[in-house]
């Protein structure tokens, strides 16, 4: 924090405050943008403070953020972002940290680093923009890139298994998994939970790259249709999607026989839908079983999960270390000098002309 800005003097901000002077540089019709000015939108509503808000990125089209946020920032170096934030963290837990990342940087290269940050529960938000390609060194396949996908590195078409990047998260196991994309109006209600959730909390949002995988969620991002096609969870709501002016109400029950998540039509009722005489399931973001569900339904067949998928807090790993600093030093001296006095020392006297 530097002496110009007192500690919590911009609680009170506007977009305005966190537009930086930098020409944002992506392609034209990027969905970066729209993710950009959704995290702009919403960090007035936290009333984040600018001098106390760090930014932290690796490598990709993503991670130029920092440049475009009007707080402190890292753009550092391929992967290696987690290990940056956590250090950040560790050092100031009092900070406000935002940890930026894509598909390629933070499922490859990085994806042991994100693991790590993940599983230890580091409290901060992570936000991984998932394109499917990999744009900023022209539109080889990535990690998450479909079976079939044709780029310049897979010529005939990817035979690679797609990573599932919330999948990933819940596997190492992350406490806060949320879904959104990037010209949803809905995804500044997702950075708002995410931010009040105490611990790693990870978001991925589907971002379109209009030049190297143009259009490749439209099947549920286009706003024609979206209700089909769509499912925005809220805890304790019972999980339905569609509308009657369409294919009409579904929602989602459990199957007994099989375990898993099955489509049900919703009949009509004097007061509404009657989800219940369905059997839908009622979204219970604390659920970590049905969260691997919800994450893992193939899209066609099922809706895409949006939204909060789940949200259980745990003890996160910066207040472990606090704790541990604290015992560790309990009735300690916490004098350096004499602590470099302690034990056996020399004392070397003599001028520069005495002899070696």
């Amino acid at each position: 924090m530097n002496e110009m800005t007192p500690p919590n003097a911009a609680t009170a901000t506007t977009l305005k405050d966190w537009e930086t002077d930098q020409e944002v540089r992506w392609c034209p019709g990027c969905g970066d943008y729209a993710i950009l000015k959704a995290v702009q939108r919403t960090l007035p509503q936290l009333r984040a403070d600018p001098a106390n808000t760090v930014f932290v990125s690796g490598i990709g089209c993503s991670s130029r953020f920092p440049y475009y946020i009007e707080s402190y920032g890292f753009h550092t170096i391929h992967g290696r972002a987690p290990a940056f934030a956590t250090g950040i963290k560790l050092a100031n837990p009092e900070l406000d940290v935002w940890m930026v990342t894509g598909d390629g940087d933070g499922l490859s290269i990085g994806g042991n680093h994100l693991m790590h940050i993940l599983r230890r529960n580091v409290n901060l938000q992570i936000l991984l923009f998932n394109n499917e390609i990999y744009g900023l060194t022209k539109g080889q396949y990535s990690p998450t890139s479909r079976v079939g996908t044709t780029t310049p590195s897979t010529p005939l078409g990817s035979v690679d298994a797609p990573a599932n990047p919330c999948a990933f998260a819940l596997g190492a196991g992350a406490r806060f998994v949320a879904r959104g994309f990037d010209v949803s109006k809905n995804l500044p209600d997702v950075l708002v939970a995410a931010h009040a959730h105490q611990g790693a909390a990870f978001i991925e949002i589907f971002q379109n790259c209009v030049v190297y995988n143009k259009d490749v969620f439209e099947a549920f991002a286009s706003p024609k249709g979206a209700e089909d096609r769509q499912l925005w969870l809220t805890h304790g709501e019972p999980m339905l999607f569609g509308s009657e002016k369409s294919c009409g109400i579904k929602g989602l029950r459990l199957d007994p026989e099989s375990f898993s998540l099955k489509v049900v039509e919703v009949p009509p009722s004097d007061s509404g839908a009657d989800w219940q005489a369905a059997g839908v399931l009622v979204h219970n973001a604390r659920n970590r079983t049905l969260a691997h569900m919800l994450v893992e339904m193939p899209f066609g067949a099922f809706p895409m999960a949006l939204g909060v998928i789940y949200d259980h807090p745990a003890a996160t790993f910066e207040a472990g270390i606090i704790a541990e600093r604290a015992k560790a030093s309990e009735g300690k001296d916490s004098s350096l000098a004499r602590l470099l006095a302690k034990g056996q020392t020399w004392t070397v006297s003599g001028t520069a002309a005495d002899p070696i």
